[in-house]
């Protein structure tokens, strides 16, 4: 791999970080629950691509793993909520 690959690398993780920094300051401080579910997606599709970027600046495959199934957690999870929020609007 190249070094310009490897900064451009680097320079999108810290990113990815600022961004998943940002969504998780709207998580804590948002307003109303889908505002927190909209942030916790943000924050789960940060770190599956950290994941996989990590994956593959640092040549580590297992990490693609985790990727897939941080991925899958974050789908249930807001799958979940959003049934919650069905159930409680037709109430």
């Amino acid at each position: 791999m190249t070094p310009a690959l490897i900064l451009a690398g680097q320079v999108l993780l810290a990113i990815l970080a600022l961004a998943m920094a940002l969504a998780a300051v709207r998580l804590g401080r948002g307003p109303s629950l889908p505002d927190r579910v909209v942030a916790f997606d943000v924050v789960a599709a940060a770190g599956v691509a950290m994941a996989a970027l990590a994956a593959v600046l640092w040549q580590a495959p297992v990490l693609l793993d985790v990727a897939m199934v941080l991925a899958v957690i974050a789908f249930i999870g807001t799958v979940a909520v959003a049934r919650y929020l069905e159930g409680k609007a037709r109430r």
